[in-house]
């Protein structure tokens, strides 16, 4: 699904959601740059392999936070990780650097991907901004209709303390 696409889609499916439009940005450093609704909902994700490169994973956490791959290891019982390639993004997600989010998982179509998002963002005002598919752009959405939409589509979605 393209940026459109991903708007359809919430429409159709009548979630709320609100747009921030903006320059294109690949790091939570140039995000920083950008006035938006709700700073403290902004999410970091990280798109990782496990060595043998079958299993993938998609982290979010809050955008000031620090992921420290050698614990999540650890603590989700986890093959050595590493940050999955540019091919793998684009392969099985759709997705280029700088456009990785959760609605990426929309287009893994064998379902690939498990989902592990920080619980921090079930907090507070429950909202969290990721891109549509397209650094151009940030959505904020209700982290509940978020994960509703992953695990309909048939990923896992994993709630854990990061």
């Amino acid at each position: 699904m393209n940026k459109q696409e991903i708007y359809n889609f919430l429409e159709d499916h009548n979630i709320w959601y609100e747009i921030t439009d903006h320059k294109a940005v690949y790091n939570m450093e140039e995000l920083s740059d950008i006035i938006v609704p709700y700073p403290e909902a902004d999410a970091k994700n990280l798109f990782i392999r496990d060595d043998k490169k079958q299993n993938y994973y998609l982290i979010t956490v809050r955008g000031n936070k620090r992921v420290d791959l050698k614990e999540f290891r650890r603590n989700n019982n986890t093959r050595p990780l590493s940050f999955a390639s540019e091919a793998d993004l684009l392969k099985i997600m759709g997705l280029t650097p700088g456009s990785v989010t959760p609605l990426g998982m929309l287009n893994d179509k064998d379902l690939r991907v498990q989902f592990y998002i920080d619980r921090d963002f079930f907090n507070n005002s429950h909202i969290i901004g990721v891109h549509p598919n397209d650094n151009t752009a940030t959505i904020w959405l209700k982290v509940s209709d978020l994960c509703d939409v992953i695990r309909e589509h048939g990923n896992k979605v994993n709630i854990i303390d990061m």
